[in-house]
């Protein structure tokens, strides 16, 4: 199953939806809480979120999830030292669907 943020529909699994802004609050939260573990990742100089991902999770286009947790909005680009959050995506699976 993938995660997508901006397919044509969204991807609906029991009435929840991977990528969309009702999944966005529940990553937050629960990476605030605990609830999904997460990593700490400190960005370098000229990394983007999408690459970042692409290391992490094997798909660039899951860098949403990585903003969502981190609390740093929508931009894919971000100043180095720029603290992450990489929550654990089988976590993130069970939290939004």
């Amino acid at each position: 199953m993938t995660l997508r943020r901006y397919a044509r529909a969204p991807i609906i699994l029991y009435n929840r939806k991977y990528g969309t802004s009702q999944a966005i609050p529940a990553i937050r939260e629960n990476v605030m809480n605990g609830t999904i573990q997460s990593n700490q990742y400190i960005t370098k100089e000229n990394e983007r979120l999408d690459i970042i991902a692409g290391k992490h999770y094997g798909d660039g286009t899951l860098w949403w999830i990585i903003a969502a947790a981190s609390g740093i909005g929508w931009g894919l680009q971000m100043p180095a030292g720029t603290i992450l959050k990489i929550p654990s995506l089988s976590d993130v699976k069970n939290i939004v669907g």
